[in-house]
């Protein structure tokens, strides 16, 4: 007589057989039709590779102190770079020809900018560290799970604090603030103060006069 533990394991080979024949008449996602939309990078496949290996030696193992050879690297590539940036060496930027950033802005340690669209950020704003601004996502109500980018605008003077998610298509008004590990989905009015997650608006901040 066959060995029972023998049978079992052939009943249970057939039913996954037949599991793997039997497709749902929907699905949710059908990654294998899944493809990059064409001219989406912005530019070629092997100049991007290019990117991210200057990105993970010359940039990310720079001198902390060295804020203009990042700045130079980052411009060499298409970035447009104002005068007296200070961006961190572990600072991730994905392609840095949709990136602009103001003058004096500071990027801190372990900031995102995933530029697969655009990202515009003001003169004086900071980005604090483990901060995501994320242009690019994917439409869910897609089988095929495509790839879209909305440009994301950090005006002057902005303070986007520690670990905050930025989505794609954002608008963050000059002048505002958005508290740590907050998640903002929607555009936040110059001169407020946010939190939270969703973020909303908590307060105003104070306009005062520079000094002369």
């Amino acid at each position: 007589m066959p060995d029972a533990s023998v049978k079992d394991s052939e009943n249970a080979a057939a039913a996954t057989e037949r599991c793997a024949g039997d497709k749902p008449p929907f699905r949710y996602q059908e990654l294998e039709r899944f493809q990059v939309p064409p001219g989406f990078r912005g530019r070629s496949r092997v100049y991007v590779q290019l990117w991210w290996l200057v990105q993970s030696t010359l940039f990310a193992m720079s001198p902390q102190a060295m804020y203009g050879w990042r700045a130079w690297l980052l411009r060499l590539f298409g970035a447009k770079i104002g005068r007296g940036a200070i961006i961190r060496p572990s600072a991730k930027i994905a392609y840095p020809w949709k990136l602009t950033i103001g003058d004096h802005c500071h990027i801190g340690d372990e900031v995102h900018l995933y530029t697969y669209g655009q990202i515009e950020i003001g003169d004086c704003a900071v980005i604090s560290q483990r901060s995501y601004i994320c242009t690019g996502s994917h439409d869910y109500t897609s089988p095929a799970f495509d790839l879209f980018a909305r440009k994301i605008v950090i005006e002057a003077e902005v303070w986007v604090a520690m670990d905050v998610f930025v989505a794609p298509g954002v608008t963050i008004g000059r002048g505002a603030v958005v508290g740590a590990r907050s998640s903002v989905f929607h555009d936040v009015p110059p001169g407020t103060v946010s939190m939270g997650t969703p973020a909303r608006v908590v307060g105003q901040r104070d306009m005062r006069p520079s000094p002369r």
